[in-house]
């Protein structure tokens, strides 16, 4: 988003999207050994297709979350979204778990011991961003675009939408002038639906959904409004394409409209700051914004595996800023430890929290009150404004 008139476009998947199965699957077994034991590490992978799901990937935790116990989460996860289809069913498929305990390399690098602090789980870069576009401090594209599904997928749960699958897709491309969103300019579900029903009322089924999410007049023309292009979609799911975990990570952040550093966030516990660097990261980018420091606020934060401390820290205020972003960059580090450690107390990620992050983003929801989301909690405002204003 370099100029001020121009056109951008996100896109979000549903929980039945097949990648987003699989990352419904790899959280839930972290969620299940983080409720056992906060200290456990977790690297699950999940691929699904055509009755059949795989696990693999490492773990270390209770001897409480066996084998067993991971194969029938996966089920658990593809009945709660809701297979039961001939080529994709929670109970007929075959579960394969591969999972395998993490390597002693790894861990003597990540592990507190005598005066070491915790280590990142891994290298990399991550990224944060908020702007001032919704006011759930996000991009407007991809917080509709994740608005119209979760819409859908809430009235499929509730019985009021028989007709539809659990797959679905969005995409919404927005017009901005003068750098703020005004309008759509296209809109385009694809959505899974019964052999028996029709395009024209699979359209109009889609439409509400589409209407109640962008604001009043900002519906795009109707010949940009596409739903279903293909023309059918009653295969769906992993018996229509293959899902693996990790493979929607902009649908999981800001759509494109912010720098990402590559790395997936599900089937992670907490020491892996592919996640939780992640999340530090837009919890310091949206309580800058919250703040009234700039409307506009990217983080990047960069680690070595094994080391505690971020590499660097930096901040692009994108030319909005209100204050000095050298001393903006220096109060952050100053506010927040950026360790695994660090982060993980900051942020009380130590819970069951990640199976309902892995499908409609993981950011720009809000705070719950178990302790889920907490990356999105503006508690860093006043300690911001107290040290820059």
């Amino acid at each position: 988003m370099t100029y001020a008139s121009h056109l951008f476009t996100s896109e979000s998947v549903s929980e039945g999207h097949p990648d987003k199965v699989c990352d419904r699957i790899s959280d839930a077994i972290v969620d299940a050994f983080m409720a056992e034991d906060p200290d456990s590490r977790c690297g699950v992978e999940t691929m699904a297709t055509t009755n059949r799901i795989v696990l693999a990937g490492e773990v270390r935790g209770p001897a409480s979350v066996t084998g067993d116990r991971m194969v029938e989460l996966a089920r658990d996860c593809v009945r709660e979204i809701g297979y039961e289809q001939d080529g994709f069913h929670w109970e007929k498929a075959d579960v394969r778990n591969f999972v395998h305990e993490q390597s002693a390399d790894i861990a003597q690098g990540v592990d507190a011991r005598g005066n070491k602090d915790e280590g990142a789980g891994d290298q990399g870069m991550m990224f944060g961003y908020a702007c001032r576009e919704t006011d759930e401090l996000m991009p407007a594209p991809i917080h509709y675009a994740h608005g119209i599904l979760r819409a859908m997928a809430a009235a499929r749960h509730a019985g009021r939408e028989p007709k539809l699958g659990p797959d679905s897709k969005s995409q919404v491309t927005l017009r901005y002038e003068n750098g703020k969103p005004v309008r759509a300019t296209c809109v385009v579900v694809s959505t899974q639906h019964g052999g028996d029903v029709d395009q024209d009322e699979v359209r109009e089924i889609v439409r509400p959904y589409v209407l109640d999410t962008l604001p009043d007049g900002w519906m795009c023309d109707e010949d940009r409004f596409y739903v279903n292009p293909t023309g059918r979609f009653v295969i769906g799911g992993p018996d229509g394409d293959c899902g693996l975990t990790g493979r929607k990570i902009i649908v999981d952040t800001y759509g494109g409209a912010a720098l990402h550093g590559g790395g997936a966030f599900s089937g992670k516990d907490p020491s892996k700051v592919d996640r939780s660097g992640a999340y530090a990261a837009r919890h310091l980018a949206k309580n800058v914004v919250g703040a009234g420091l700039a409307d506009r606020c990217g983080i990047q934060v960069a680690y070595a595996i094994g080391v505690a401390q971020p590499l660097a820290v930096y901040v692009d205020l994108y030319g909005t800023g209100k204050v000095d972003q050298a001393r903006l960059e220096k109060t952050l580090a100053d506010i927040m430890d950026l360790s695994p450690r660090g982060i993980r107390e900051r942020l009380e990620l130590d819970k069951p929290i990640y199976a309902r992050t892995a499908a409609y983003g993981h950011f720009g929801r809000p705070p719950e009150p178990d302790g889920g989301f907490p990356w999105e909690r503006l508690d860093l405002v006043d300690p911001l404004k107290s040290a820059l204003t």
